[in-house]
């Protein structure tokens, strides 16, 4: 691949005492589909606004072509938003009420393209709505009048009409009915192909991870625990946690079984994530003394298969790898 878009270096957000995401690494290539996945908690979308700079990090870098966001002006910030955008989890909190599906829309047009003429603005807008499934004749109406899963697609819309060069997707399906959410996939499926946009896809639901994305990042209680090809970690998760994630898909790998999916209802103090030892060791049952006292670096175990886990390179053999 060429050089990354992306690159995000030693990333933390503290809130307080409390760091909620922290030494977060990783790459995001041209027209690459990354997924991102943990449980509810472990810092996704936090992680997600700290990339756009709706959050504001403690530490670290986030280079956009080469351009440290984290460290640019407001005025030169706002210059990159164009070719940076996400759509948010709830479609109904995201829209404004009191402006019409057309005014949403054209909204970035008006900002990014002020010479664009009345014409061609409602043009573009039209072109649009009807790109993400709606029609142009509902330009006029307001969001209260579409279900949740039209309203995912004006947010889509508003999203994509300045074709940006990455979308942030941050749970864009959760809060849809099944029947829908395929939907809502295609579509950003058919749309990133269309632009060549790069999209950070984050969600707690591995199968459709697995459907959309090339690479997987797996994250818990703020820290980057696993990286890999799609196929590559679906096949062979190594960390206990990215096993305990998969042994709840059908057809798990036998691998994946050994750390039992009920243990991830075990509650963890919030103190213990500013201990120096694996963030992951009180609900683990390969921990080692090494686990209480050393955070386990993310290292790379294979040829492009990253594990923070001090006993990863016992995992590729899975005979050995036992309590």
């Amino acid at each position: 691949m060429n050089e990354p878009l992306l690159r995000v270096r030693g990333l933390q957000v503290d809130f307080g005492a409390h760091a909620a995401i922290r030494d977060v690494n990783f790459d995001l290539y041209a027209g690459e589909t990354l997924g991102l996945v943990g449980e509810s908690g472990s810092g996704k979308s936090t992680l997600a606004r700290a990339l756009l700079r709706l959050l504001h990090a403690s530490q670290g870098s986030v280079e956009w072509r080469g351009q440290d966001l984290l460290t640019l002006s407001a005025a030169a910030l706002r210059a990159q938003r164009r070719e940076l955008q996400i759509v948010f989890q709830d479609p109904l909190t995201s829209l404004n009420p009191r402006m019409s599906v057309g005014d949403t829309v054209a909204e970035p047009l008006k900002i990014f393209e002020p010479r664009l003429s009345a014409n061609g603005l409602r043009l573009r807008v039209g072109e649009m709505l009807e790109r993400v499934g709606l029609s142009a004749g509902m330009a006029g109406r307001y969001p209260h009048e579409f279900s949740g899963g039209q309203c995912q697609r004006i947010g889509i819309a508003r999203a994509m009409v300045l074709r940006p060069k990455l979308l942030i997707c941050d749970e864009p399906v959760s809060s849809l009915d099944v029947s829908i959410q395929g939907q809502i996939v295609n579509l950003l499926l058919d749309l990133q192909r269309d632009a060549g946009t790069a999209m950070l896809f984050i969600s707690h639901n591995l199968a459709l991870v697995r459907h959309l994305s090339h690479r997987v990042l797996v994250i818990y209680l703020g820290r980057i625990v696993e990286v890999a090809e799609r196929d590559a970690l679906f096949a062979a998760p190594i960390h206990p946690y990215t096993r305990a994630l998969m042994s709840a898909l059908p057809g798990a790998a036998r691998a994946a079984d050994r750390v039992p999916a009920a243990g991830l209802a075990e509650s963890v103090s919030p103190a213990r994530l500013m201990g120096a030892g694996c963030a992951f060791r009180d609900r683990c049952p390969y921990v080692l003394p090494v686990c209480e006292t050393t955070l386990p670096p993310l290292g790379e175990v294979v040829p492009g298969h990253r594990v923070a886990c001090h006993r990863s390179h016992e995992a590729l053999i899975p005979l050995s790898f036992a309590p």
